[in-house]
């Protein structure tokens, strides 16, 4: 009696460890998987099958991201008080840089934009913000990417 119960239960874990190794990426998320916490590598999408206890997993979209920046008061050079809205688009082009290089890159983005969009309309007086709003934004999209690049985004 004992045995048969220590047998059932045995194959409850076994069972139940079995189910939870198997993960589904959908076609637009990438799984960063680590093997005993170092970088192993990324995989998806489709069926995934990680060994439990050993293997863990950091899923990560690939979908384009619309970015809020919130609401910035800015100074010109002309020395005059602006709120600037803003909104950023990107989108993982790598998974790996994006989950390993920067802790989270949703946050370090909004953070970067919030900074940037204060450098590049501080200098610049208020009529040139007014008449240049697309040169503007082509210089703020210019910073963000070169800075994001190396976190394995690409602003758009």
């Amino acid at each position: 009696m004992g045995f048969e119960l220590s047998f059932i239960a045995l194959a409850i874990i076994v069972l139940g460890l079995l189910v939870s190794s198997f993960r589904i990426l959908r076609e637009y998320e990438r799984g960063v998987v680590f093997q005993l916490g170092r970088f192993w590598q990324v995989k998806g999408p489709g069926l995934i099958l990680l060994i439990p206890v050993i293997q863990q997993m950091v899923r990560v979209d690939l979908r384009t991201v619309v970015l809020d920046v919130l609401p910035q008061d800015v100074i010109t050079r002309d020395n005059v008080s602006v709120k600037v809205n803003a909104v950023v688009y990107f989108r993982v082009l790598d998974p790996q840089k994006a989950i390993i290089q920067v802790e989270d890159f949703l946050v370090a983005t909004s953070q970067l934009a919030q900074t940037t969009l204060r450098a590049v309309l501080g200098k610049h007086e208020l009529d040139e913000l007014l008449a240049e709003r697309e040169q503007l934004n082509l210089d703020i999209r210019q910073v963000l990417d070169a800075q994001t690049d190396a976190w394995g985004l690409k602003v758009a």
